[in-house]
């Protein structure tokens, strides 16, 4: 079996346990567990930055957030450069 089909057939205990081991791996999962609220939690406990990998509705999930930035401050940052750009384009459209 090829190690891409072998992803597509994963069940989330398997997921779970391979975030809990390596939250970047993350970004190598199906989009359904970028999407599963424990799935991505356990990913931003071991790997904060695995943040960005996660579903864009669980980006603004604030216990998946805080839990990120207490493992990585480099999320924060990352967060803070978003919303400032986010206020510019605001800006340059009004």
């Amino acid at each position: 079996m090829k190690n891409g089909q072998k992803k597509l057939e994963m069940d989330k205990k398997e997921a779970l346990k391979i975030v809990q081991e390596r939250g970047d791996e993350l970004a190598n999962l199906p989009d359904k567990f970028k999407k599963d609220k424990e799935v991505v939690l356990e990913a931003v406990k071991t790997y904060g930055r695995a943040l960005e990998y996660a579903d864009d509705s669980l980006k603004k999930d604030k216990e998946i957030v805080l839990t990120a930035v207490k493992q990585s401050g480099y999320v924060l940052q990352q967060a803070k450069k978003q919303k400032e750009l986010l206020m510019e384009k605001h800006l340059l459209i009004q």
